[in-house]
């Protein structure tokens, strides 16, 4: 059951009125006498009345930390040790650079551990995960990086922009990033915990079903945030992790989750593990909105809005895999944003398989006008 469909609960009841009821129910009954709205002893038991429910409202407040819909911050993180579900730390941004010699030497050449790496202008470095070697008559060697300040600072460096050696080798005549870094992300959110936690107990499982490969696909990186689970054949189970905002993940990424789930804890023996990035289901969008007359202050607000919607609705549509095309939802937004009418033809509904993303191409949007209602 998803943890929003659970009905709310509290411990104590902390509604003002019905508490100072009860009090001065008491009093009187106690005094044998009434307590006018003026009268002195009844203001004093309405202050502490006031005590009484700030009291019970903290109550109420601590014991829904001990359960998993309401807990937050180290709450959360002692909720997760019950289950040996840690919290992930902030990870930096992999990333693959290619080191290539000036001309191909009689001898090996190191590449040590921890080299640096950085781009024109920027203040980042990047460092290599472990040694490397390019051969006696090679002339280049790929190797494995990550950024050295951990969070999402890391990410979108493109193909070629890693490209100045800070520490220098002899004979590395140049350096270049091969793929975009990626993979960076900050310190796992209590949302992303909480439902890594609420699905914990499908990891204790050995069978290898569905959800169990879906947790232990977001251990890789706190970066993932969806992850796609089938079996096109026999023994074998395709998983295709998503990241945050629906940015398809990098080869080091899919590195690491099929590093994860191939563990032999993890893996069953006759299952065949396959990490794919999600396919890319492109889309367009076109429509014409108009704004009610009756609103014409607010039409250059209400432009703004509609077009926020509209990029709302594109990171919404690719935020999950298998998510369907759905014109209903834009229409939602854009309405909501304040148009009065909205006339969509593009696009149409279309299913979404598992191993996919939608993703739309730029908006084709126009502004019809003001409309009567």
């Amino acid at each position: 059951m998803n943890l929003e469909q659970l009905p709310d609960i509290s411990f104590v009841d902390d509604d003002v009125e019905k508490t100072l009821n009860n009090i001065i129910t008491v009093y009187e009954a106690a005094e044998g006498r009434r307590l006018l709205p003026g009268d002195p002893v009844r203001l004093f038991l309405l202050a502490i009345t006031q005590i009484i429910v700030q009291q019970r409202v903290l109550i109420n407040h601590v014991k829904k930390m001990d359960h998993l819909k309401y807990a937050f911050g180290n709450f959360l993180d002692h909720i997760g040790a019950r289950s040996e579900t840690n919290r992930l730390a902030a990870s930096p941004a992999q990333t693959t650079v290619k080191f290539t010699l000036s001309a191909p030497r009689p001898s090996a050449i190191t590449i040590p551990v921890g080299t640096r790496i950085t781009g024109s202008g920027s203040q980042l470095f990047f460092i290599t995960k472990g040694v490397a070697e390019i051969l006696p008559g090679s002339l280049t060697v790929d190797v494995p990086c990550e950024c050295v300040q951990a969070g999402t600072v890391g990410n979108g460096f493109l193909p070629g922009q890693l490209d100045t050696l800070v520490d220098l080798i002899p004979f590395v005549a140049t350096v270049q990033n091969i793929t975009s870094s990626a993979g960076g992300a900050e310190r796992e959110s209590d949302d992303s915990y909480r439902e890594r936690i609420r699905t914990a107990p499908e990891g204790f499982s050995t069978a290898g079903p569905e959800g169990a490969y879906q947790h232990w696909a977001k251990t890789a990186s706190p970066a993932i945030v969806d992850v796609g689970v089938s079996s096109p054949s026999d023994a074998v189970v395709q998983v295709v992790p998503l990241l945050a905002g629906g940015a398809p993940p990098s080869q080091d990424i899919l590195d690491a989750v099929a590093g994860a789930l191939n563990d032999r804890r993890i893996r069953p023996l006759t299952d065949k593990v396959v990490v794919k990035a999600p396919t890319m289901k492109s889309f367009s969008i076109e429509f014409t909105y108009w704004i009610s007359r009756e609103r014409a202050a607010e039409a250059t607000a209400i432009q703004a809005a509609v077009i926020q919607a509209v990029n709302d609705y594109m990171l919404w549509q690719k935020s999950k895999l298998g998510r369907d095309i759905n014109p209903s939802e834009l229409i939602r937004r854009v309405m909501v944003a304040g148009a009065s009418r909205v006339n969509v033809v593009k696009p149409i509904f279309t299913e979404v398989n598992t191993s996919e993303i939608a993703t739309a191409s730029a908006p084709n949007v126009t502004y019809g006008g003001m409309a009567d209602d």
